[in-house]
C-alpha cells in the first residue's frame, strides 16, 4: 500500500471521534465577509502544509484503487488552501475569484455513489472536491449547477465528509451527500460543526430557546431571591462539551451575540478570538495517561477573508497569526506548490525582560 494511502486510513479509520471541525462566518460593517474553522485531529501530528496551485494547471483526482486514476481538470482559478496528509487533499481555501470552501468530516450520516471503475473519467474523490470547487466555480450559483459534472465518491470506507461553501456576496451553503445524491442546504446560522446532518443541528437550536446574553434577572422563589452568581447568567444551560452538536449550539450562540466588526482585518480578529474557545484539549480525547506529545487536539484553525482574498491561520506549535495574501501571487506565473504551516513546531516567546 502506498505511503500516501497509508497515512489516510491511519487517519480518518482509527481515529474519527478525534477528527473534528468548528466553522463560523461573519460580515463586517463594511460589507467583507470572512468564514473561519478549526480542524482537529487528537491521534497525533497531522500532515498539513498551504498549497499554492496556478491557473492553467491539470489535476487529476484519486480514486479508491489507486492514486491518481480518476476525474482530470483544469484550473480556471488559482488558489490557495490549507491540505491534510497530502497537497491534493485541501480541507480549507480561497480561489482568485473569491470562492472559499472546506471540508468537515461528517460520519456515520452521509453516503456517496458506490465507485465503479468504468466511470473513472468522471469520478471525484470526496478530500479533492474543495480543490476541485476551487479550481471550477466563482460563485456558489456555479457550483450548485455544476456538481452534477461530478461522480463523489469516498477514499476510505469509514470516512465521510460535507462540505461548506462560501462566495464574496455573503451567501454560505453547506453541501452533503446523502444516498448518492447532493443536497444544498443555505448556512444563514453561519456555523458548521460534524454530524449528524445540518437540519437536524438547527432543529437542536429549539432546546436552547432559553438562552440569551447578558445575566438573568432575579427572581422570588418563595420566600428566596433568586440572583445570578456572576456576569453571563442568560447563557446558563449552554453546551460545553466537545461534542458536534454542542459545538454546533456554542458556535452559533457566539457568533449570535458577538460585535460586527468595522472590518474585515478586525472579524478576522474576532474569528480567532472565538474559535480560541473549541481548541480541544489532549486529556479528553485519551484514555488517562495515552495522550500524544503534542499541544492540542485542535491542529490548527484558519479565517479567510473573501472579499480582500486573504487567508491567515495559527497552528497548535504557533499561535503567531499568518497571512497568504492572493492579491500577492501571480496565478499565471506562479509554480504549483505546498509548503509546511510550521517551518518549525516551537512557539516563539518574546523575552521583554528590564534591565
Amino acid at each position: 500500500m502506498k505511503r500516501w494511502f497509508t497515512v489516510l486510513v491511519g487517519v480518518v479509520s482509527s481515529s474519527l471521534p478525534g477528527l473534528a471541525c468548528t466553522g463560523i462566518s461573519f460580515t463586517a460593517k463594511d460589507g467583507s465577509y470572512v468564514q473561519a474553522r478549526t480542524i482537529e485531529w487528537a491521534k497525533g501530528p497531522l500532515e498539513s502544509s498551504y498549497v499554492v496551485i496556478p491557473r492553467g494547471q491539470q489535476l487529476v483526482s484519486d480514486t479508491p484503487e489507486s492514486e491518481g486514476g480518476g476525474m482530470t481538470f483544469t484550473t480556471r482559478y488559482g488558489m490557495v488552501g490549507l491540505s491534510v496528509v497530502k497537497m491534493e487533499y485541501i480541507a480549507e481555501g480561497i480561489n482568485e475569484a473569491g470562492l472559499s470552501a472546506g471540508l468537515f468530516f461528517f460520519p456515520g450520516y452521509g453516503a456517496y455513489q458506490a465507485y465503479d471503475r468504468a466511470q473513472k473519467a468522471t469520478t471525484l474523490a470526496d478530500l479533492q472536491v474543495v480543490q476541485w470547487m476551487l479550481s471550477r466555480f466563482a460563485t456558489v450559483e456555479e457550483v450548485m449547477a455544476g456538481i452534477g459534472e461530478a461522480r463523489i465518491v469516498g477514499l476510505v470506507p469509514e470516512a465521510v465528509v460535507h462540505w461548506r461553501i462560501g462566495d464574496t456576496s455573503g451567501r454560505q451553503v453547506v453541501l452533503e451527500i446523502v444516498d448518492g445524491k447532493p443536497y444544498f442546504y443555505e448556512n444563514t446560522v453561519g456555523v458548521l460543526t460534524n454530524a449528524p446532518g445540518f437540519e437536524w443541528h438547527l432543529t437542536n437550536l429549539k432546546n436552547y430557546v432559553n438562552l440569551f446574553p447578558g445575566d438573568a434577572p432575579e427572581h422570588q422563589l418563595s420566600e428566596l431571591t433568586l440572583r445570578p452568581l456572576g456576569g453571563g447568567s442568560g447563557f446558563l444551560g449552554l453546551p460545553g462539551d466537545p461534542t458536534p452538536p454542542s459545538r454546533f449550539v456554542r458556535a452559533a450562540f457566539y457568533r449570535a451575540t458577538a460585535p460586527q466588526q468595522p472590518t474585515a482585518f478586525r472579524a478576522i480578529k474576532q474569528c480567532f478570538q472565538i474559535l480560541s474557545n473549541f481548541d480541544i484539549p489532549l486529556g479528553i480525547e485519551h484514555p488517562q495517561g495515552q495522550s500524544p506529545d503534542m499541544p492540542s487536539a485542535t491542529q490548527w484553525t484558519v479565517a479567510v477573508d473573501l472579499t480582500h482574498r486573504k487567508v491567515y491561520y495559527r497552528t497548535a506549535y504557533n499561535t503567531t497569526i499568518r497571512c497568504i495574501s492572493l492579491d500577492g501571487i501571480d496565478f499565471a506565473k506562479v509554480k504549483y506548490q505546498s509548503h509546511p504551516l510550521d517551518k518549525v513546531q516551537e512557539q516563539p516567546v518574546e523575552d521583554i525582560t528590564v534591565g
